[in-house]
């Protein structure tokens, strides 16, 4: 990995060892660039812990995780963290043993919260989304039920029939999956030359959404700026690095030229 790209985070650099790779120490890193956790095995981007020798990441909540945790979306309910899937059935490759975040909708594959009494499972990221976010006058407040359709996929539930959470304008006009605004960035990763060292979020484009759809003139421009920043925000918590929230945010709501 190229020297460039790494960027100093800290003075003193943190070194831990971690259950999940006793060989080596891990190292906090930071690189403008995704990787995939070698904990929940989900993507990340930026600051990491790193074993360089084994190229082993982890994310942050990957790396101290809490013993058990909680969410209002779940009042009463206890989640323990597991380190592996936690299992349904002793066999291989059943189907009974898929699981998927309540939050994303998404596979888990990895390091989980999970309650054994409801059945209930958070990615280690997804647990810290934001229950509400605003940014200059626009407000999004995050639900776990909804009555309209994603402004993404045009539809209420996820490909896989999960619900799923969604973030909700305050007009109630706008939706979007958490599932969809993770698809459409991995997507959008997908396009860009796999040596290219500048996969920011800040240049990251969103093709999906369409200046129109959010009126037209100045202020249908700036809105639609602003919910880009909210976007990208909510995809910086689920990659790991709620710092670039305020670094796309700063961006995103620069004024135009």
């Amino acid at each position: 990995m190229s020297r460039e790209l790494e960027v100093v985070i800290s003075t003193k650099v943190t070194k831990k060892t971690h259950f999940s790779h006793p060989e080596h120490e891990l190292e906090l890193k930071n690189y403008q660039k995704p990787y995939c956790c070698d904990g929940c095995k989900e993507q990340g981007y930026g600051p990491r812990y790193r074993c360089e020798l084994c190229d082993f990441d982890l994310h942050k909540e990957c790396m101290f995780p809490s013993l058990t945790t909680s969410h209002e979306f779940f009042q009463g309910s206890t989640f323990k963290f597991f380190n592996q899937t936690p299992a349904k059935c002793s066999k291989r490759n059943c189907k009974e043993n898929e699981r998927c975040c309540d939050a994303c909708g998404m596979d888990i594959n990895g390091f989980v919260y999970h309650c054994e009494e409801k059945g209930w499972d958070l990615h280690p990221c997804c647990r810290n989304l934001e229950k509400e976010i605003e940014m200059d006058g626009v407000n999004f407040q995050l639900c776990n039920k909804v009555s309209k359709k994603c402004s993404f996929c045009k539809k209420k539930k996820l490909p896989n029939g999960v619900q799923g959470w969604s973030y909700v304008s305050k007009s109630d006009n706008y939706h979007f999956h958490v599932y969809c605004t993770m698809k459409m960035v991995v997507e959008s990763w997908k396009n860009w030359p796999k040596d290219n060292n500048c996969l920011a979020l800040e240049n990251l484009e969103l093709p999906v959404l369409q200046a129109n759809s959010f009126g037209s003139g100045g202020k249908g421009g700036k809105f639609l700026r602003i919910v880009m920043a909210i976007l990208r925000s909510i995809v910086a918590v689920l990659l790991g690095d709620p710092t670039l929230i305020i670094l796309s945010t700063a961006i995103e709501l620069l004024p135009l030229p």
